[in-house]
């Protein structure tokens, strides 16, 4: 049989299909005719673009307003640093950096992330390194100086007038460093105790080496009760210490300390004096946004407690100054 033949190109296949009476009709598109029905009245393609764009941005914006809320503040906090014992094995034979557990707790007390910063050592031996201080600066949001060890007397040019006044030297170098890393980032800084001490002689301060000794009028300022021994300190004029606490008049803080500031570094202001002998208890640093050292412990203070003055103001507005400054 032979093939059908195929229809050739252009020729029809059939009559026309005539369309049924219940088909729907098909709608004139009206797009090219003029805007949409639901346009404001006189809307040009140019007023609809800046709109659009104007949403889009609103959009962003709120979405990085919220990621920026909601992200976790990261605070860095330096170690101490237990040295090796001469004649001693195992751990007691290696060098131990370390934080107290209340320091961080005090700090996480606000739901941020706390990170101890360890020393570092680009011309190690075993595991050389390029990380630095510098980084650690950067990527965290602020640092706690706790407390531990005296300043070394050297690190202010001075020489122990005690053998045990020596310090630790090692220490004081590490934290100089960390703490003008810190600063020149523009990232807020806290120091506690040593802490306090440490960022007058970062600045060109000095320190009494011994309260008891270079001050015998003052009232004992470290005593074998440790975080349980106490006394009342004042805010003088213009602190902004006293702005954070306006209806308190002496209030009381522990005292662990047997050095304390003496002359002031350049651009350190006193936040407190302790009463009636008015050593200093708190200092600022007034070039910085925010840097402040406190002479007593407020990790060792009940927050919301009416004993001992309670500190968290202070903690927030360090927080403060971290969310601020962290861009």
């Amino acid at each position: 049989m032979a093939d059908d033949p195929q229809p050739q190109r252009g020729e029809a296949l059939g009559p026309p299909l005539e369309p049924r009476a219940d088909a729907p009709q098909r709608v004139p598109d009206r797009r090219s005719d003029g805007p949409a029905r639901y346009s404001r009245p006189g809307d040009t393609r140019l007023s609809l673009v800046g709109r659009v764009l104007s949403s889009r941005w609103r959009a962003l914006r709120d979405r990085f307003s919220r990621d920026f809320m909601r992200r976790t503040l990261r605070i860095g906090v330096s170690a101490r640093i237990f040295h090796p014992e001469p004649g001693s094995t195992g751990l007691r034979s290696k060098n131990l950096q370390y934080l107290e557990e209340s320091i961080a707790q005090w700090v996480m007390s606000r739901d941020v992330l706390v990170f101890m910063i360890p020393t570092v050592n680009t011309n190690g031996l075993l595991h050389p390194s390029n990380i630095t201080l510098r980084h650690y600066a950067r990527h965290l949001d602020g640092l706690v100086l706790q407390g531990g060890a005296d300043v070394s007397p050297q690190t202010y040019s001075e020489s122990p007038t005690r053998p045990e006044w020596s310090g630790d030297r090692a220490r004081d170098l590490y934290e100089l460093e960390l703490l003008h890393e810190f600063v020149e980032a523009g990232k807020p800084v806290l120091g506690v105790c040593r802490g306090c001490q440490l960022i007058n002689v970062a600045f060109g301060g000095t320190l009494y080496q011994d309260v008891a000794t270079n001050r015998p009028e003052a009232l004992a300022h470290v005593h074998t009760d440790y975080d349980a021994h106490r006394h009342a300190i004042e805010f003088p004029p213009g602190s902004s210490l006293g702005h954070m606490f306006p209806h308190v008049a002496r209030p009381i803080v522990n005292s662990i300390h047997h050095q304390a500031v003496k002359e002031l570094g350049r651009g350190v202001r006193i936040e407190a004096v302790s009463y009636p002998d008015g050593i200093v208890e708190a200092i600022r640093y007034e070039p910085a946004d925010f840097v402040m050292g406190l002479q007593w412990h407020p990790e060792f203070h009940r927050a919301g407690g009416t004993d001992l003055l309670d500190c968290t103001p202070v903690l927030d507005e360090f927080l403060r100054a971290a969310r601020e400054t962290r861009l």
